[in-house]
């Protein structure tokens, strides 16, 4: 028996006596709600229609219940529509799958542009499965953003080889939670774990066929489900729970701008089968897909209603799974309007900004795509934050003593203040990134100057080919450079980002593209840690956090403060005199330092008490002259293990590929 139900409730909502069933298909003709039980397959028409949306009650079913739906409709393509009663799908708002998603030739929706293939899916399709909905409280750490540093890490890979982490759990959600795993974030002193995609997703046909896997998650099936390889719904919660007692925000990488099932020739999984023309954004009339995104399809945020399901996921992670913040991948084409063009005011920026759930969470933009005007970097409105690949790309070349870059490495240590200082953005606006999954690591950064992406199958061709690397010499050179990156990534202004395993000088053997390296190539190689190089990383972060000039909110313009009479902002030649024009132009030039105080603008609170010295020397060793005034050393790259100290002298001795800091107290001063 089912009931009228109730349209409001989008998804499988277990209430008093039974569970109810929603689901959006505005072209449909006929809505089948699917109830597996002892294997057996019950189709059960949902009863009503309210507009777009189709729904039932079933009375006596309970959580735990396995489902799925078939929709009948039109079949044609060149209107948009590929409905294909064959297909069991998932639904678009369910909380849990049965099984995770690996391509097979039953999950194919067309036999060709002009008909479907008849052949049922449902032998090789998981099952939607029905879970309580539930808002629970969250006792949340809260970390501002300048006192923000995130660790980018996937959940396998994280704990895949660790050796403490029980064999049972790694690889899993749980086994993110595990103490060795938070003892080693919280000696890193970070305060955010970045995750990457962790709802479910598929193994793409063409990886299939190659005897790969889609390691990094980037295809999306069922955006509310968590992707059953890691664990439960519990399993993610029990972690979630595990890292805020231990202080440590979570935040998931989210795929909005497409989906796994990719262009017409793709899978029918969900979306495609249940309305493809509101789901897809179009062309041709309907019959192929607008691909900004480059993996076939493009979500159309444009559309109320898959607005609405983006919005309602996005609430459901926060609120029933404890989230603390997202970062959005291609946002770029999130904030694409109706006509295709970038739209700082687009729909769904505007929906989030106002949100009173998620306008209080961590939102992290990475600012492009491939589409039209795709490159976006500082067009994003506040609150977001934005992956600044200027940083990491000025960071590589300047410590790789590439010619006039100077003037980027100010640009970039004072915050990137010509990209995001605009419409009152703060400091924190740039996320500061030296590597990410995408692309080298930190290790294959200083370790080759070509990638090596063969292992992917595609003859070396996918993958970035201009990464601003260099095989050096020697370990010893190495660990030079990679100290010299790390520290110049935690004295910046802005909010920086760690790559899991880079702190114990993980390596990638060169694949600087390793979506498909479900295996040790992709995973981190805690047997081979280099633990002094973590030690030296939580160095960082602590002297981050013990001095709040370095993480202001906001930027630096050289003016002159209230409260003394000091700019805030100084940059210095080695000789301790200020750069001309001319030197500023100086190809050849090396070695800058900057005295830094509290911005002149605004409150900075306890940043206003201090003042830092910063040398950053990608040239040969040379002697710098310190501003006037009684310093204290706090760190020198060229000596990790070296304590803070005094220095009394006037200059200070700079190795090469080295980054030395001081600090005095601005009552120290010695005004002109």
């Amino acid at each position: 028996m089912i009931l009228a139900g109730d349209p409001c409730r989008p998804g499988a909502t277990p209430v008093a006596g039974g569970v109810n069933f929603a689901v959006f298909a505005a072209h449909a003709e006929k809505v089948e709600l699917c109830l597996f039980r002892d294997g057996l397959e019950e189709r059960i028409e949902l009863p009503e229609r309210s507009g777009e949306i189709w729904h039932g009650f079933v009375p006596g079913l309970e959580t735990g219940a396995d489902y799925g739906y078939r929709i009948s409709g039109p079949w044609a393509p060149e209107m948009g529509h590929r409905y294909n009663a064959a297909k069991l799908l998932i639904d678009p708002y369910a909380r849990e799958l049965t099984a995770p998603l690996r391509w097979d030739p039953l999950m194919q929706g067309g036999g060709g542009p002009m008909r479907p293939d008849r052949r049922d899916s449902a032998p090789v399709m998981p099952r939607s499965r029905v879970c309580a909905v539930e808002k629970l409280l969250w006792n949340r750490p809260a970390t501002p953003w300048p006192e923000t540093v995130i660790y980018e890490a996937h959940v396998k890979g994280l704990t895949m080889l660790h050796p403490d982490v029980p064999a049972a759990l790694r690889g899993t959600f749980r086994g993110v939670a595990t103490e060795p795993v938070i003892a080693h974030l919280r000696a890193l002193g970070v305060t955010a774990i970045e995750l990457l995609p962790v709802c479910a997703f598929i193994d793409d046909r063409f990886l299939v066929e190659k005897g790969l896997r889609n390691y990094w998650g980037y295809q999306p099936a069922a955006f509310f489900a968590p992707e059953p390889r890691y664990g439960t719904r519990e399993d993610f919660r029990a972690m979630v729970r595990a890292l805020h007692a231990a202080g440590i925000e979570v935040i998931l990488d989210v795929v909005f701008n497409h989906t796994g099932e990719g262009d017409g020739a793709g899978p029918t999984l969900s979306l495609r089968g249940v309305d493809n023309a509101a789901f897809y954004r179009l062309a041709e009339g309907g019959r192929s897909y607008v691909n900004d995104t480059g993996t076939g399809n493009t979500l159309n945020l444009s559309h109320p209603f898959v607005l609405r399901m983006v919005m309602d996921c996005l609430r459901h992670w926060v609120e029933e799974m404890g989230v603390d913040g997202f970062r959005f991948d291609l946002a770029a084409t999130l904030a694409r309007d109706a006509t295709g063009g970038f739209n700082s005011d687009a729909a769904f920026l505007s929906a989030l900004r106002q949100d009173p759930v998620l306008c209080g969470v961590k939102l992290i933009a990475e600012p492009w795509d491939i589409g039209p005007g795709g490159y976006r970097l500082g067009g994003f409105p506040h609150p977001f934050s934005e992956w600044n690949d200027r940083f990491r790309d000025g960071m590589r070349r300047f410590w790789r003593g590439d010619a006039g870059q100077m003037p980027e490495l100010a640009r970039r240590i004072s915050g990137s203040a010509e990209v995001f200082d605009h419409a009152g953005r703060p400091a924190t606006a740039s996320l500061n990134f030296l590597t990410a999954h995408d692309g080298f690591t930190l290790h294959d950064l200083v370790s080759f100057n070509e990638k090596h992406n063969e292992a992917n199958g595609e003859a070396n061709r996918d993958g970035h080919n201009e990464n601003y690397s260099q095989a050096l010499a020697d370990h010893a050179a190495q660990l030079a450079r990679k100290r010299a990156l790390l520290a110049t990534l935690m004295i910046s202004q802005g909010v920086p980002m760690l790559l899991g395993g880079d702190e114990i000088g993980n390596s990638q053997g060169g694949n600087n593209n390793a979506y498909a390296q479900d295996n040790p190539i992709g995973w981190i190689d805690w047997p081979r840690a280099d633990t002094a190089l973590a030690a030296f990383v939580g160095r960082l972060t602590a002297i981050r956090r013990a001095h709040p000039v370095l993480r202001q909110r906001r930027f630096l313009h050289a003016k002159l403060r209230a409260q003394d009479g000091m700019r805030d902002l100084i940059w210095w030649r080695p000789d301790g005199i200020e750069p001309s024009q001319r030197d500023w132009l100086d190809a050849q030039e090396r070695c800058l330092c900057a005295e830094i105080r509290g911005a002149a603008e605004g409150f900075e609170g306890e940043a206003a008490r201090e003042a830092v010295f910063v040398i950053c020397n990608a040239g040969p060793a040379t002697e710098v002259v310190l501003p006037a005034g009684r310093w204290t050393r706090l760190l020198d790259t060229a000596e990790p293990e070296a304590p803070e100290a005094p220095h009394a002298a006037a200059v200070t001795c700079v190795a090469a590929q080295s980054v030395q800091l001081f600090a005095r107290p601005t009552a120290q001063e010695e005004h002109p």
